[in-house]
């Protein structure tokens, strides 16, 4: 082997080694949904990608029956929107990862806190679940925008209607005033680096299993009290960088956490979970090799 694809071989290898031993140790919260969820036997193993799950607060607009649900509670201590799905969504995902990509994933997740330390540096992949409930503080978006900036990739996920829409893009035109979210086009390798996601459609919730309707926030929730405006499309969206790199991939609409968390769940239908599986894959191997 020649000397500088050796050496070039050895650095690569150092550099992972060095981000793998400078991650925080695992750490639990608790959560919305769970408690006491079954750690996996080998949770305690490194690997090529963790699934990084964002902290943040809850917005004190009232749009629905979750901005009241957790008032009072700190978010820092888990408990309240970003925790929805967690763990389950989490494992469940990188388990996916693991049967189907050559990507060695850690068996658990990892709880991002962007106010506390420089952790997120040390994962290429970031997750928030429930945007439309979040508010980030000055300090989360500067950190956010520098993450973004250095090659970092983040993935969005189950928000709906036009209420949430608005609750997220405002934190979000605070990270990035003058990048445009738009549409992403058919063509755009994010769908295509591993699966060919010709026929995308609308992932709903767990609460599909009862209402049978796909959409969660639909026009004809509003006698419920719910706002249905805007919630019965699907939208995959998203932000580029100067060349061209996606950076957030926003699934606006959808619930690829419940898919996910729910993917071993027989009463919910397996072509969501297969979707939402083949989606998180592509994001995943995208956010890899761009």
């Amino acid at each position: 082997m020649r000397r500088g694809p050796a050496l070039a071989l050895a650095l690569g290898c150092g550099l992972l080694v060095c981000t793998v031993f400078a991650q925080k140790p695992f750490r639990e919260f608790p959560a919305w949904e769970y408690n006491n969820f079954p750690l996996p036997k080998d949770y305690q193993l490194p690997g090529e990608w963790t699934f990084a799950r964002l902290m943040y607060p809850t917005t004190h607009f009232q749009i629905d029956w979750q901005s009241e649900a957790k008032r009072g509670y700190d978010w820092r201590e888990g408990n309240t929107n970003w925790t929805i799905d967690y763990p389950r969504s989490d494992r469940h995902l990188a388990l996916a990862i693991r049967r189907l990509t050559r990507i060695d994933a850690r068996s658990v997740e990892q709880p991002i806190n962007l106010e506390t330390d420089d952790d997120v540096f040390n994962y290429p992949w970031l997750y928030a679940v429930e945007v439309g409930h979040w508010e980030l503080t000055p300090t989360q978006i500067d950190k956010f925008r520098e993450f973004l900036l250095r090659g970092g990739f983040f993935m969005c996920d189950d928000f709906h209607g036009n209420d949430e829409w608005n609750v997220f893009v405002m934190s979000m035109k605070k990270v990035f005033p003058d990048r445009p979210i738009i549409d992403i086009p058919d063509s755009d390798a994010i769908l295509h680096t591993v699966y060919d996601l010709e026929e995308r459609y609308q992932v709903p919730g767990m609460q599909f299993t009862q209402t049978h309707s796909i959409c969660e926030k639909c026009p004809s929730d509003r006698w419920r009290g719910a706002d249905g405006a805007g919630g019965d499309t699907p939208h995959w969206r998203g932000i580029y960088d100067d060349k061209g790199r996606l950076m957030v991939v926003i699934c606006h609409n959808m619930d690829l956490g419940d898919s996910w968390e729910n993917a071993d769940e027989p009463t919910y239908p397996q072509r969501f979970s297969a979707l939402g599986i083949r989606i998180g894959v592509n994001y995943l191997t995208y956010a890899f090799s761009h």
